[in-house]
């Protein structure tokens, strides 16, 4: 049974804005540059967010009305998945479409003080003591080989 890890809360709310003054002018001034570097950061796409922009446009001409910024919203789902913070899809939804620079400059401030305190997870498998088998030795040799080659190049 895997452990499941308690819920944290985000480290600023969606209106702490000066919390960061250089992310809130970043925002203000600069929003879709912010968005982008918010998508790069998370490991995203650094064009992601320009979905945002294009594509409500695009739907909207083809007669598809379009209100949610769809990579905002799937963004903060994701960070709120990957360091386990309290929300659900709703508030996602809500906080995107009521406030689009709000919610970039609260991912990249939460981005931001997570990866000053990351979360490394080191998994070591054991090595056998005895490998006696034709494959294994195989693999032993390939190894030293490459390890030999890679080291004269």
């Amino acid at each position: 049974m895997a452990l499941q890890q308690p819920l944290s809360d985000w480290h600023s709310g969606l209106f702490d804005c000066f919390e960061s003054s250089s992310t809130c002018c970043y925002g203000f001034w600069c929003c879709p540059c912010l968005a982008c570097t918010v998508a790069g950061k998370f490991g995203q796409n650094r064009c992601l967010p320009l979905c945002d922009l294009c594509g409500p446009a695009a739907l909207t001409a083809c007669g598809i009305p379009l209100f949610a910024p769809p990579a905002v919203i799937s963004l903060r789902a994701g960070i709120r998945y990957k360091y386990n913070i309290k929300g659900t899809l709703c508030k996602d939804i809500c906080s995107s479409c009521f406030c689009v620079w709000c919610t970039w400059c609260q991912l990249h401030r939460e981005l931001k003080k997570r990866d000053k305190n990351p979360t490394v997870v080191v998994n070591v498998q054991p090595r056998h003591a005895h490998t006696t088998g034709k494959r294994e030795k195989q693999k032993d040799r390939f190894s030293k080989w490459w390890f030999m080659f890679k080291n004269k190049v």
